[in-house]
């Protein structure tokens, strides 16, 4: 079996924060269970990107080291955090610079952001920490929001912000599952939601930038998520990336719960070309949850590019003309 070109990389489930949408930070792990970077060493190497991420990754003592390794299996890492702890940030982004890019969660404006995080002052730590790694120079940084009822309509002041700081702007939505130990998470006023994902991909239509246009194609999915219809793009993680969890489970995505096979106790290629590895990728092809996340999309986009292409290229021409974006939702 082919190995992965993407690798989602949980090393911890602490976190300071405490997410109205995720219950992780209910679940720590103990340091003793976490996975070492010695560990992380037995990760195959090639890999086109790969997202180091929690809990909260800047709660590990150890996250140099993680970064370092990481570094040396990947052409481009990116690390996700709540942004509150700046300082380890900012030292961690200076060591390794310009290798590491950096993705800070902002989930709304100040009042916003701090209510849904549980954190307080968690805006502003969020903030000095993205004006660090901008004055820094450190060129793949940007922040994202993770949209529900509450803060839907902070999502197009979040972008206009991201645009002004000349950083990327990602999007997301409420999803249920096991990695974030919540299962009632919903959306209730869904067109208004839908609407401003909509208007986000407009915005980024609009823009000289080709990538953007592709992140437009990507919020139509998550308008299309949130309205409870099946994905855009066929699902195939477990073979185009996998998930570890921060007890070295490796699993097809942070959705599905069947682990492949423990890093600790074989080795990469051992797992990914087993038999359960096998099993659980033909458990993917019949998993009904319709999920759009970036880490299951983006490499689903890659692999079928003509489909994005076809739709960026008729939009594109239909924003340069004035004319309505075509959703097509069912």
């Amino acid at each position: 079996m082919q190995m992965p070109p993407e690798a989602l990389l949980a090393v911890t489930y602490k976190c300071n924060a405490k997410c109205h949408m995720c219950n992780t930070w209910q679940f720590p792990t103990k340091n003793s269970e976490e996975v070492s970077p010695a560990d992380l060493e037995k990760l195959p190497g090639g890999f086109r990107f790969a997202n180091v991420t929690g809990g909260e990754p800047f709660l590990r003592s150890d996250i140099e080291d993680i970064i370092e390794v990481v570094l040396t299996k990947t052409d481009r890492l990116v690390v996700s955090t709540n942004g509150y702890y700046t300082d380890k940030i900012l030292a961690a982004a200076e060591r390794f610079f310009p290798r590491m890019g950096v993705r800070i969660s902002i989930e709304g404006l100040p009042a916003v952001n701090d209510d849904l995080r549980g954190l307080k002052d968690g805006f502003d730590h969020g903030l000095r920490s993205l004006l660090g790694l901008r004055q820094m120079g450190l060129a793949d940084i940007g922040f994202g929001t993770t949209v529900s009822d509450r803060n839907a309509k902070d999502m197009v002041e979040l972008y206009e912000l991201a645009e002004a700081m000349g950083m990327e702007f990602a999007t997301a939505a409420m999803h249920n599952t096991y990695y974030f130990h919540k299962f009632d998470n919903s959306f209730e006023d869904i067109e208004m939601i839908s609407d401003q994902f909509k208007t986000v991909a407009k915005r980024l239509l609009k823009t000289n930038r080709p990538k953007n246009w592709f992140r437009a194609y990507f919020n139509y999915g998550l308008a299309n998520y949130v309205r409870g219809n099946a994905r855009l793009l066929p699902c195939e993680v477990g073979s185009d990336l996998f998930f570890m969890d921060p007890f070295g489970e490796i699993r097809p995505c942070n959705g599905m719960e069947e682990s492949m096979g423990n890093i600790r106790e074989k080795s990469f290629d051992e797992i990914w070309n087993s038999p359960e590895a096998q099993a659980v990728r033909s458990k993917v092809g019949k998993c009904d949850k319709q999920c759009w996340m970036v880490g299951s999309a983006a490499p689903a986009m890659k692999k079928d590019l003509a489909t994005p292409a076809k739709w960026v290229v008729k939009n594109k021409i239909k924003t340069l003309l004035g004319k309505e974006i075509d959703w097509c939702f069912d």
